[in-house]
């Protein structure tokens, strides 16, 4: 190919010359050629000759400069052969002068252009650049290498995770397997145990029955009340009916549209007029002398029979429950949690209040719900019964209290005097005085029969948790969200007793029965004994989360407490 070429450029070349020769032939041949004056219009002489030479030189130089700055701004890109053609063409023609003046401009374009890189300079970038791919094709093998290792980790971390995972597999499996045979083997034993329950169920009414039975007897003597007895049998055991009716004088109708009327005078309305019988003993040491665990949930209430040594418990597992050392039974249909409990007079029913804004009477003889009361549109709080038992009140969240007439199964009366929720309610025993206190910081004493409220106590800073009144009936205390325990006079009224057992809360308050001493569920965790004559403090430590509930029995030597902790403490 190379060959070729150089032969095809050598024709060109040797033809290029042919026809400038014969030009020039032609041109010599010519006679008549007439040649132009460089300059027109002037008369050169010999003297002049030098003047014109150097006027000559003079445009030369400006000529070649012309040229020289036309080629620094634009250098074409001639051939290497190109100079060498030319100079053996012009010398072979024997044109000196026109050789002199090309190699004087090509060589000097040469000159003063720009760099024109040679084979070595063109070498060492090359060099260079060879280099720096080199280096970068060093650190992508190192990058390589790298990530393969990482590669190669991963892919061993997958494989160990892998057969963990197949592993854990392997044994959730046989776990469910296992679980399932369990299953089933516990329900071959559930008829078992369902026949069990029933017999324990029995069992337990059967001993409640034979209570009941000493209890009508002996109370069979006191004036003013009949009792008769209706036997129903079946099937398995006998169940007793029992219903308490008023003498014949003094029966009410069929229907009552109003609360009853109170027949007995309270015990202590004869002293409403002296002071409040406070002892001056201090409370002593309690211990505690029994422990159980009653509920897996917090207890909220707790209530004791008013005849028996039963207690009942109410809890946030929707279950309420009766105590005699052990478990005796069990209650359950509430489908939220349960805030309150409260024994009915005679002992043979209970009512409870839950957060599904019902309230329910429970039957211990049938046990079984005889009453559901509905009408409180939010979570109810507390119940009481009055002394007669013919009449349940009961408090809410939407802050109206409720007097409930159980022979006829509806609301008689709400009150409505509170700003916000009710936090508790009770009787005064033998009369129609209802205490409330509620979150809106007031105590409230209500006269049932014509539905007004009589007296408000102002002086709680926080929202009132808990109110009860002193054995004697003069006086009230109340606990509020802080722990301020306030007494007072409700004669006057005024603020007897103010003490703070915060910073927790005061959830509940109850009286010893001489009233001398003040039981306080505190919030810490501490049943709190507070001695209203000397104002002093008494600690009792012994439940692990907040206390919800306290109460002393009948001669004031035992106390029952319960909180969050699921436990019913008892002590002495």
């Amino acid at each position: 190919m190379s060959a070729r070429r150089g032969k095809e450029t050598a024709g060109k070349q040797e033809n290029a010359a042919a026809s400038f020769a014969s030009e020039s032939a032609s041109c010599s041949s010519e006679e008549d050629y007439r040649y132009e004056e460089v300059f027109p219009g002037k008369q050169r002489s010999v003297e002049e000759g030098e003047e014109d030479l150097q006027v000559a030189l003079t445009a030369a130089r400006e000529a070649e400069e012309e040229t020289r700055a036309t080629q620094r701004r634009h250098i074409p890109n001639i051939p290497e052969a190109v100079d060498d053609f030319l100079q053996n063409f012009l010398q072979k023609l024997g044109l000196s002068r026109t050789l002199r003046s090309f190699q004087a401009e090509w060589y000097g374009s040469v000159r003063d252009s720009v760099f024109i890189p040679d084979a070595l300079t063109h070498k060492r970038l090359l060099l260079s650049e060879l280099a720096a791919v080199r280096t970068d094709t060093e650190r992508l093998q190192q990058t390589v290498l790298a990530a393969g290792e990482n590669l190669g980790k991963m892919r061993r971390e997958r494989d160990f995770h892998r057969m963990q995972h197949l592993r854990v597999s392997q044994e959730k499996s046989r776990l469910v397997e296992d679980v399932e045979r369990l299953r089933k083997h516990y329900e071959s034993y559930e008829p078992a145990l369902l026949q069990l329950r029933k017999k324990h169920q029995a069992a337990l009414r059967q001993k409640m029955l034979l209570s009941l039975d000493r209890d009508r007897l002996k109370s069979t003597t006191k004036p003013g009340f009949t009792e008769k007895k209706h036997q129903k049998k079946t099937d398995n055991s006998a169940t007793n009916i029992k219903t308490i009716t008023l003498p014949a004088h003094k029966a009410p109708p069929p229907e009552r549209t109003e609360c009853p009327v109170s027949i007995r005078v309270g015990p202590h309305l004869d002293q409403t007029r002296s002071p409040i019988p406070w002892e001056d003993k201090s409370p002593g040491s309690f211990s505690i002398s029994c422990s159980i665990k009653a509920h897996e949930l917090p207890i909220s209430c707790l209530d004791l029979h008013p005849h028996k040594h039963i207690l009942a418990s109410a809890s946030d597992d929707h279950l309420w429950r009766l105590w005699v050392g052990q478990m005796l039974l069990t209650g359950e249909g509430h489908t939220d949690w349960l805030s309150g409990c409260s024994f009915h007079p005679d002992g043979g029913q209970i009512a409870t209040t839950s957060g599904d804004t019902t309230v329910r009477l429970w039957d211990f003889t049938h046990g079984c719900c005889l009453l559901t009361l509905s009408g409180h549109s939010q979570a109810t709080w507390g119940c009481t019964f009055h002394s007669f038992g013919d009449v349940l009140a009961s408090c809410s969240a939407d802050g109206t209290v409720r007097l409930w007439d159980l022979s006829s199964q509806r609301c008689r009366r709400t009150l409505r005097h509170h700003s916000a929720s009710v936090s508790s309610v009770s009787f005064l025993p033998l009369s129609d005085l209802l205490l409330t206190c509620s979150v809106d910081r007031t105590v409230c004493l209500f006269d049932t029969r014509l539905g007004i409220c009589t007296q408000m106590l102002r002086g709680h800073q926080h929202p009132c948790s808990h109110a009860a009144f002193s054995p004697q009936g003069n006086a009230v205390a109340s606990c509020d969200a802080h722990g301020v325990v306030k007494l007072w006079d409700i004669r006057k009224p005024s603020v007897v007793v103010s003490m703070n057992t915060g910073p927790m809360s005061g959830n509940q308050v109850a009286f010893s029965p001489s009233g001398g001493t003040l039981a306080v569920a505190g919030g810490d965790g501490e049943v709190k004994l507070l001695e209203l004559v000397s104002r002093s403090v008494l600690g009792l430590s012994g439940h692990s989360g907040a206390v919800q509930s306290v109460l002393f029995n009948c001669t004031g030597q035992s106390l029952m407490s319960s909180g969050t902790d699921g436990f019913i403490l008892l002590w002495e």
